[in-house]
């Protein structure tokens, strides 16, 4: 899709390295706009996002660099976190941090709009079940709100895609281990999304004329952690793994335990694994426009697999 010329956007692009990010500056590009990405050290950034990106340096956290980036953009996306850097607790203050900071930038230089990926969840913000993950991300959401002039908040479910980390896990555990001992988080219901309808929708809220504070983003079915990993078996044409639910086993314990089976280091495992004892599912439907027609979980896995 290509934007009239009164359609066209100056776009910043943050976390564009990242894997999200990654995936969604082309789409920008090819949707007419122009993009910019912040980023820490452009010669390395360099080979990771497409030619037609403008590299500005800077950085979230130190402010370096945030007013130049966001000098005469029309749209700022936020797509960064700290999830799995520092010791415990760490990432947390990374994050109000570089909300503060960002938020304060996007501020002074005037940004229509801001649009934030965040998680989704169906316990309530604050309560004792959600994870310290997931409540950083919703703190990110509002101390953002409080200071840019538009945010959109996107809020998705577990992404499916390769390089998510959600998903290598899912896929080491139901291709490498013949049984599992699992937490109660396995009867967990979620609403897996597929990363093109992830990134679709993002791409999407970029030039919709209005749009709502928040949008929630889900794939087509919703299914516990262990319907899952029988279907992920199922498509990948493995043996589903015999899943034994032990209570007794802690998120540390669970965390190591994963990371041990898994490409994924353990800094990242934890966040994750604390965030899989809230629900993940769609509330309030998205507007007509934004994820209408979202793939089901096999379709989002065969995508995946092909390109892992």
């Amino acid at each position: 899709m290509h934007q009239n010329a009164d359609d066209r956007r100056t776009i910043l692009l943050t976390g564009g390295t990242g894997y999200v990010g990654g995936m969604l500056a082309p789409v920008l590009l090819e949707r007419g706009h122009a993009v910019r990405a912040l980023v820490r050290d452009r010669s390395r950034a360099r080979g990771k996002l497409p030619d037609g990106v403008e590299l500005v340096e800077g950085d979230v956290l130190s402010g370096d660099g945030l007013d130049a980036a966001l000098a005469g953009a029309d749209v700022a996306y936020y797509l960064v976190h700290s999830m799995g850097r520092g010791g415990k607790g760490d990432f947390a203050e990374n994050d109000r941090r570089g909300a503060r900071t960002f938020g304060d930038a996007v501020a002074r230089a005037g940004v229509p709009r801001t649009i934030y990926l965040g998680g989704l969840e169906g316990a309530g913000e604050g309560e004792e079940e959600t994870s310290e993950h997931l409540r950083s991300r919703h703190e990110v959401a509002e101390l953002l709100r409080e200071r840019v002039p538009e945010l959109v908040y996107a809020r998705a479910a577990m992404v499916l895609g390769a390089g998510s980390a959600s998903f290598e896990i899912v896929r080491h555990l139901v291709t490498r281990l013949p049984l599992m001992l699992t937490p109660k988080w396995v009867d967990t219901r979620s609403q897996p999304i597929a990363i093109g309808d992830v990134v679709a929708a993002l791409a999407a809220l970029s030039d919709r004329p209005s749009a709502p504070p928040e949008v929630q983003l889900g794939g087509a079915d919703v299914l516990t952690y262990r319907e899952m990993m029988g279907r992920f078996a199922a498509v990948a044409d493995r043996r589903p793994p015999l899943i034994l639910k032990v209570p007794v086993l802690t998120p540390r314990l669970s965390s190591h335990w994963v990371a041990l089976f898994t490409p994924i280091e353990v800094g990242l495992v934890r966040p994750l694994v604390d965030g899989l004892s809230a629900e993940t599912v769609v509330r309030e439907p998205p507007p007509p426009g934004i994820n209408d027609t979202p793939l089901g979980f096999e379709d989002a896995v065969r995508a995946a697999l092909a390109k892992a």
